[in-house]
């Protein structure tokens, strides 16, 4: 009797290993949502990468080639550094109002908003073949980016902890390379199958297609904003906001304005230099499609560096970075100025994709050095003065191309130099 008594309890204790059978399927299931967690992969922030990849994918389909359009429509040769000054002009016009909005009514309808404005631009230009419209269209979706982008970094702030801002910051970074590398593709095949004017019209009625799509994804995915409770102190007055940055916010502030001299100098002109001129003053240009696959291989080098960069900015520490983003992008618009050749052009770009290293870090650090309860209204009050000054540089710019590719390039890479210079010297890290 004794034996059996002792094996009843040894085959109950053989029964309850079963229950470890599903421990396996809970594990794994906790390893997949632990997995989302570490990479910053929310409901919401899923919500807003969708956004980016639609009208992102939109906007990308034509806005590179819209110095060719205006010039096609009969627009002259410094108009496309006009528009490019008044992408930079409304930006920052628009960058502390989107913060502001974002705090008054929540992130999640201050993007409806955005995008909406975003859709009544891609029409405009759309429906009338007008250089007129490009220039009043651009009001609305050209500012997409700028407008949008402080809601989309205090969405990031309210969903994630501290420490996963980068992360977060990263993927909004990433994602939004693929529409960056794949819209520069399909809008050359447009413009390479129907002439730059069709072309670029039936970019823009794809844009407002992809734009509705994105509008609906975000509205779903989106978790409900919650009533915002803001302080009274600076509530209308960025200048305020701006003048109670920390010092090291301010240094951040002036080397990166330096750096946005160097890359909106030549921006607008990049592909002008390529489709007409990659031979010096000789007839031989690249197509479209080339372009855009340059335009390709800059995106995918960015992308390639992003999550390693994430992780390790978190470990290690951000301003390293930073400088290394500042130095390349010094280096695009000197090593562009010695490219002839299409294989020359793909090293060029090369190093335009490097000079996204660290730009989510450089965002990321922008919103820990911000005010802790006014994330968003300081993120748009830092893009408001940033722009605005660096607008002048798009018009500068035209007048630069019109004397020589030379002058536009190498005053890029000066401006390039002293703003890596001067955060590598005073940058800071902590308030």
């Amino acid at each position: 009797m004794s034996p059996r008594l002792q094996k009843a309890p040894e085959e109950s204790t053989l029964v309850k290993p079963s229950a470890i059978v599903d421990v396996p399927r809970d594990s794994g299931l906790n390893r997949h949502k632990k997995l989302a967690q570490e990479m910053g992969l929310r409901r919401s922030i899923v919500g807003i990468l969708c956004m980016a990849v639609l009208v992102g994918m939109g906007e990308r389909m034509s806005e590179r080639f819209l110095p060719i359009y205006l010039v096609a429509l009969g627009s002259g040769m410094l108009w496309p550094g006009f528009l490019n000054a008044i992408n930079n002009l409304v930006g920052a016009l628009y960058s502390f109002p989107g913060g502001w909005l974002a705090e008054r009514i929540g992130p999640k309808r201050s993007l409806l908003v955005f995008n909406l404005m975003a859709i009544a631009g891609f029409a405009l230009v759309a429906a009338i073949p007008r250089w007129q419209a490009v220039v009043a269209g651009s009001f609305l979706f050209l500012s997409w980016s700028a407008i949008s982008l402080p809601g989309t970094m205090g969405l990031v702030s309210k969903t994630l902890p501290k420490q996963k801002h980068v992360m977060g910051v990263t993927w909004h970074s990433l994602v939004r390379r693929f529409p960056m590398a794949l819209g520069p593709i399909v809008g050359g095949i447009f413009i390479d199958r129907f002439g730059p004017v069709t072309g670029v019209r039936l970019a823009f009625g794809a844009a407002i297609l992809m734009a509705i799509v994105g509008l609906v994804a975000q509205q779903i995915l989106i978790e409900k904003d919650e009533k915002p409770s803001v302080p009274q102190e600076f509530e209308n007055n960025p200048l305020k906001l701006v003048k109670g940055f920390a010092p090291a916010l301010r240094n951040l502030l002036v080397s990166d304005i330096l750096i946005r001299f160097c890359e909106q100098i030549p921006y607008a002109y990049v592909v002008l230099w390529c489709m007409a001129n990659v031979a010096g003053k000789t007839t031989a240009h690249i197509s479209a499609l080339q372009f855009g696959e340059l335009t390709g291989i800059e995106m995918l080098t960015a992308v390639l560096c992003y999550i390693p960069v994430a992780r390790s900015a978190d470990r290690v520490g951000k301003k390293p970075f930073v400088v290394i983003t500042f130095i390349n992008f010094a280096c695009f618009p000197l090593v562009l100025y010695f490219c002839h050749t299409f294989a020359a052009l793909i090293v060029a770009f090369i190093v335009r994709g490097l000079k996204e290293f660290g730009e989510p870090t450089r965002k990321a650090l922008i919103m820990h050095l911000a005010p802790e309860d006014r994330k968003a209204a300081a993120f748009g009050a830092y893009y408001l003065c940033r722009d605005t000054i660096v607008c002048t540089s798009a018009f500068a710019g035209a007048f630069l191309w019109k004397a020589s590719a030379e002058a536009n390039f190498m005053t890029a890479f000066a401006f390039g130099v002293a703003g890596a210079i001067w955060f590598a010297a005073r940058g800071r890290e902590n308030a």
